[in-house]
């Protein structure tokens, strides 16, 4: 049922989802590619489209361009009755998946798709998940989508770590890889259209991490794009609950493969610093910017920036592929998110073709190393914290050329250091 409730308009979710049925096939998003390689995540929708907000209902307003929010449901092996919602903003079909935390699952528009072919074909339910399976890497076990947010209570790479447990004593933890938030599935959400042009229109979801004896931390995440636009944001506040200050970790762990990512695809930030993570990585820190095509055996590499703002704060980095005629941008602040890792992983595409491109509170390294060199923030009691990101989609060489023109005025403001050693984890 839609009703106003001032200033948004605003649909609110149901308990009793009715069973939907609609076989979809989309086009592919590569330049060489007419149609979904096999190798593509096969969505296995069935039902009809069920329309939650469209254009058509606001016959009042003038808006360019027609838009709509559907719901459908997922068939099939593990992703058997996973809800899958469309943000079609009359440009960009944005994919969202409230069973697993509000991610991400895709953008596309006009041939291009933001997204990666992950070996993992299903958008599997969280109730699949063993986040303890194969020494804290279960969490692999569903990991396709373009954008995954890692945390909330800890993220980064498994392994032990100490904490005051419910006594008062010193006790060990397990930590798997990357968290829970993901697998967490949304308690609500809702579709908001603001009253005024430019008319944003806005998916809104409420994900809680907690348990007695732990955490207690409400993440509200937004999804928000203006009709017809290249462009659209993400802007989470996260709280604290709980009567007790609490550590947090947060990473925006952005992946990108299908349709921008090639031999020769370059990634460009202002940076500070760069590190490599691991030995490994240390031996391509060279060609940290760019990119191989599809590589059987490669092992993936992982640098750790440290980027320059503007004079507000504000970061950014651009993906843009060999001939520069098509790139996507993110934006953040630094004050929210002050670290970005790179995540190079051009192995063959059986076996993951991507890269990730990840603002976020610290590095994916375990979070006893993290805390050991600062990088674990701590949120009080009754406290929220807001992060925001905006990315962009650019299609022309004007475009391209005017981020990498601001992205170049802000790196000749600071020397770039390349340190050659993974740095200290001890």
């Amino acid at each position: 049922m839609i009703s106003f409730h001032p200033p948004l308009l605003l649909f609110m979710k149901t308990q009793k989802l009715s069973i939907l049925f609609l076989t979809s096939f989309f086009l592919s998003c590569s330049d060489n590619q007419s149609s979904l390689s096999e190798s593509e995540t096969q969505l296995k929708l069935s039902g009809k489209i069920e329309y939650l907000e469209s254009s058509s209902s606001h016959s009042g307003k003038t808006i360019d361009a027609q838009w709509s929010v559907t719901r459908e449901i997922l068939r099939g092996g593990k992703q058997e009755g996973v809800e899958l919602l469309t943000l079609d903003n009359g440009n960009l079909q944005i994919s969202i998946i409230p069973a697993r935390g509000m991610g991400i699952f895709d953008i596309r528009s006009a041939g291009v798709r933001l997204g990666w072919d992950s070996p993992v074909k299903e958008i599997v339910h969280p109730s699949h998940i063993n986040l303890d399976s194969r020494g804290g890497l279960g969490w692999l076990e569903g990991f396709n989508e373009w954008m995954v947010r890692c945390g909330l209570e800890f993220a980064g790479h498994p392994g032990t770590d100490e904490f005051i447990n419910n006594t008062g004593s010193p006790a060990t933890l397990n930590l798997t890889l990357h968290g829970k938030i993901q697998n967490i599935p949304a308690s609500s959400y809702e579709v908001a259209i603001d009253p005024e042009p430019p008319y944003r229109i806005r998916i809104r979801g409420t994900i809680y991490e907690k348990f007695f004896y732990g955490p207690k931390l409400k993440l509200v995440t937004e999804i928000s794009t203006v009709p017809g636009s290249d462009s659209f944001q993400i802007s989470d506040r996260l709280t604290n609950e709980g009567a007790f200050a609490q550590e947090f970790q947060l990473i925006y762990h952005g992946n990108y493969g299908s349709s921008i990512l090639e031999e020769g695809a370059t990634l460009f930030t202002p940076a500070r610093s760069v590190t490599p993570m691991n030995d490994h990585a240390a031996k391509g820190i060279d060609n940290w910017q760019t990119y191989k095509g599809p590589t059987p055996g490669f092992i993936e590499e992982v640098y750790l920036l440290e980027t320059q703002s503007d004079g507000e704060s504000n970061s950014l980095a651009l993906l843009a592929n060999a001939n520069r005629s098509l790139a996507t941008s993110v934006r953040w602040n630094l004050s929210e998110l002050p670290y970005l890792s790179i995540w190079k992983n051009t192995a063959a595409r059986e076996d993951g073709y991507v890269t990730g491109i990840e603002p976020a509170t610290g590095y994916p390294f375990n979070r006893k190393i993290e805390r050991k060199y600062g990088r674990v923030p701590i949120i009080q009691p009754g406290e929220t914290r807001s992060f925001t990101l905006n990315f962009g989609i650019h299609r022309d060489e004007d475009s391209i050329q005017s981020i990498l023109s601001e992205i170049d005025e802000l790196q000749q403001s600071t020397r770039l250091t390349i340190n050659r050693d993974p740095p200290a984890t001890e």
